[in-house]
């Protein structure tokens, strides 16, 4: 079943042609980054030995930088695979067919989850590792174990992130009939993350800010909720992990005090340090993914399927 729904994915149209826009945004922003190489590298950047790692984050301003375009096209990669993968075969009849085999149904639900998130994995780690073979062709210089270590926690980054979206368009495609409507559920979703929970954080925020005489710890505060907030978006969460691991001389992803800042030594953190810093982050996106699947699941268990 899962090697069914596998093919069924890389034969359709949607598929090809989120691949082909994948593939040109991120070779055009590999092409950004790799001309601009040297001029990127300066001797008073913390990150500048991390030479791999600049393939990543390196942009001209003129296209965004490769986890940029992988934070916006990623959720549409995973929206695509799951949209449809219940109400489409159950519109079309082929649902009860299935199930009058001698099939646990919780296999259907299963099968359609782990080829998507397979398919998805195959893609990353291929558009990954095609980064790193680029990079070494053009800069000449091997990625360092550590280097190596965080690309790869970026590429099982990406998937996680991606997975949630995947789980999500799952989760509308057994709750909703007709594919347009959970289409249009999930990418509804995506827009609102993206584009309206920022503006209405920032309204949030201009009601709630302190006043002039406010103390320095109501403004710590004051921070932190804003930062938490702005955290209930997965894409905050993929992005704070995403430049922790990328950018290895990000110490914090909170508000630092004047105590905390003074003595520390501007050096870069080891992979260790970094994943315990973007723990959080991950623990909500593995948290998210988990619960979604759980409902697809249980709706689906639960789900009347009829023959037409």
């Amino acid at each position: 079943m899962v090697y069914k729904e596998m093919s069924d994915h890389v034969r359709s149209w949607r598929f090809k042609i989120l691949l082909l826009l994948i593939l040109l945004t991120c070779m055009s922003a590999i092409y950004i980054s790799v001309t601009n190489f040297s001029a990127a590298i300066k001797a008073e950047d913390p990150d500048g030995s991390f030479f791999f790692l600049k393939l990543f984050t390196i942009s001209d301003k003129t296209l965004p930088p490769f986890h940029i375009f992988i934070g916006l096209l990623g959720p549409l990669l995973g929206i695509s695979l799951g949209f449809d993968a219940v109400n489409s075969e159950q519109n079309a009849g082929t649902m009860s067919r299935i199930m009058a085999q001698p099939i646990h149904r919780d296999y259907i639900i299963n099968s359609k989850f782990v080829a998507a998130l397979g398919l998805i994995s195959v893609l990353f780690f291929a558009l990954g590792f095609l980064v790193m073979g680029l990079g070494l062709i053009f800069i000449g210089i091997p990625p360092t174990p550590g280097e190596f270590i965080r690309v790869i926690f970026f590429i099982l980054l990406n998937i996680l992130y991606v997975a949630f979206w995947l789980n999500l368009s799952i989760l509308f495609s057994v709750r909703f009939r007709q594919a347009a409507t959970s289409a249009l559920a999930s990418i509804a979703v995506w827009l609102f993350f993206v584009i309206f929970y920022p503006i209405i954080i920032n309204l949030v925020a201009k009601g709630l800010i302190p006043a002039g005489e406010a103390s320095p710890l109501q403004m710590v505060h004051y921070q932190e909720l804003i930062l938490n907030l702005q955290r209930i978006a997965p894409s905050q969460l993929f992005s704070d992990a995403t430049v922790t691991l990328l950018m290895p001389s990000v110490r914090s992803l909170g508000i630092l005090t004047m105590e905390q800042v003074y003595g520390a030594i501007p050096a870069p953190l080891p992979v260790t340090q970094s994943l315990l810093l973007i723990w959080p982050q991950l623990t909500g996106l593995v948290a998210a993914t988990v619960l979604c699947f759980a409902l697809s699941y249980f709706s689906f268990m639960r789900k009347e399927i009829r023959s037409r």
